[in-house]
């Protein structure tokens, strides 16, 4: 089994790993190509390097997002947690792209964190 998270905003995936409301966690049983089990966890706050402990703490393996900084990509390698960017959408169709091996990481890297939504367009 692999649990993935991924950040999102309204049940979507967010622009930007920092800026999310929410991590929706979903329990995958790559075998079978099925979810589970998903549980939404509200973000704690975002803290430089806190996100990707507290996502590890929940047993993540994968996290998905639409961009994030290059802190937090190589603290979630670190982790041993894969990180796959420049999904969009809904967090449910990504994940079942992702389990179907069709969601490629884009590694779009967010340079700038002055303004929301500044990330190179995702």
């Amino acid at each position: 089994m692999k649990k993935i998270a991924v950040a999102t905003e309204a049940g979507n995936v967010s622009g930007h790993f920092g800026h999310c409301q929410q991590f929706h966690i979903f329990d995958v049983d790559m075998e079978q190509n099925t979810v589970l089990n998903v549980v939404a966890h509200d973000t704690p706050g975002h803290r430089a390097g806190f996100l990707p402990s507290f996502i590890k703490g929940l047993g993540v393996n994968v996290i998905i997002s639409g961009g994030m900084g290059g802190g937090a990509i190589d603290l979630f390698n670190e982790n041993g947690i894969a990180v796959v960017l420049g999904a969009y959408g809904a967090a449910q169709t990504v994940v079942d792209a992702y389990v179907k091996g069709e969601l490629v990481s884009t590694g779009s890297v967010c340079e700038e964190h002055a303004n929301h939504g500044n990330c190179g367009g995702h």
